[in-house]
């Protein structure tokens, strides 16, 4: 089973993917990860996220490895530190990570949060790259609404195509004011750490209505994720069979009564929060 989220370009991209934060730091994990990955690609989980800040670059690598002789099939996605931000050094940066993934392209280039280099810069790098085919699409990470607004304003800044930020069903700020302002705009939000990094409560409405359903609270959370629209979820998973219980998260209807419960356990936010991170 699968399921596709629109980009503002027209594209489609599995609205279920795999992150691989934390990959690639322990060598013997290493093998279990890369068969974990290609697990996901054959599954349709085929939008895989990385950064050059992810082991320093190992994490790029060990993708490499895992999508050889598939790259065709892999939405590949990758991040740009906020010191790389500038035109020049942002080139250079690509160049380092296409050469750790063993591509001479990137489906989709981020920056991975907001610093000092102006977004001016950034935007005609991205847009550089974009020209010469070393990316096919740009965006952004961890910008609050206020960032978003900055970049819109900036000339070319409209051709960002997704923003990926911490977003699960206990850190619900960016339903304020974030998604409804990337939604009038067809903009998906591509949501990290969509489990808490496994912290969220496995006792309590999740796990009740995970019962109804044969599941775990964190497949329900993931389901209560996915039924969004325009929503893109990038869990990482440190097993094949932990990729068999992501997947199976796109089973999972979720009635309005199931989505009340979880509305009263994590209530939706009524004021504006700042955008959190981990």
């Amino acid at each position: 089973m699968s399921r596709h989220v629109k980009l503002p370009t027209g594209e489609t991209v599995p609205a279920l993917g795999q992150g691989t934060w934390q990959m690639a730091e322990n060598a013997n994990r290493r093998r279990q990860e890369i068969e974990s990955l290609r697990l996901g690609v054959e599954l349709g989980m085929s939008l895989v996220d990385t950064a050059e800040m992810y082991g320093e670059g190992a994490a790029e690598e060990l993708v490499a490895e895992a999508i050889e002789g598939q790259r065709d099939q892999v939405f590949l996605v990758s991040k740009a530190y906020p010191h790389n931000a500038g035109r020049q050094a942002l080139a250079q940066a690509c160049e380092r990570s296409l050469r750790r993934l063993n591509t001479d392209r990137l489906d989709l280039y981020l920056l991975h949060w907001r610093a000092s280099v102006p977004l001016e810069e950034t935007v005609a790098g991205f847009e550089d790259l974009r020209r010469a085919g070393k990316i096919r699409h740009w965006g952004v990470s961890n910008f609050d609404t206020s960032d978003m607004q900055d970049l819109f304003a900036v000339p070319g800044g409209e051709g960002c195509v997704t923003n990926q930020v911490l977003y699960n069903a206990t850190r619900g700020g960016p339903e304020f004011d974030l998604i409804p302002w990337m939604a009038e705009r067809h903009m998906p939000l591509m949501a990290y750490s969509p489990i808490e990094q496994g912290r969220l409560p496995r006792l309590g409405p999740l796990q009740e209505i995970g019962r109804k359903y044969d599941a775990s609270a964190f497949q329900v959370a993931l389901a209560w994720l996915l039924r969004q629209p325009g929503m893109i979820a990038i869990p990482n998973a440190a097993s094949p069979d932990h990729v068999r219980d992501n997947h199976r998260a796109l089973e999972i209807q979720l009635s309005p009564e199931d989505l009340q419960a979880i509305d009263a356990a994590f209530p939706p936010p009524r004021r504006k929060h700042p955008l959190e991170m981990i």
